[in-house]
């Protein structure tokens, strides 16, 4: 085996290519879905997702709660 070959983590990843593409292809689209969820749930709580317009229950807020503000209403159109 040569040293350059050896040596290296690109030598290493393109090595791996080589021998076993789909385990390292698959690992690949495994870490980009899983920062695509990261980013996702990210921009959920960011922008208050949680904050839906129809729900299957009700949900009854006091007057000085700091959710109540954030109420949607039919009229906000």
């Amino acid at each position: 085996m040569s040293t350059s070959a050896a040596r290296g983590s690109t030598s290493l990843l393109k090595r791996a290519w080589n021998e076993i593409p789909d385990v390292v292809g698959g690992s690949i689209l495994a870490i980009a879905g899983i920062v695509m969820a990261g980013v996702g749930l990210t921009n959920y709580y960011a922008k208050d997702g949680d904050n839906r317009r129809y729900k299957l229950g009700y949900v009854v807020y006091r007057d000085d709660d700091p959710r109540a503000e954030k109420v949607r209403n039919d009229e906000d159109d």
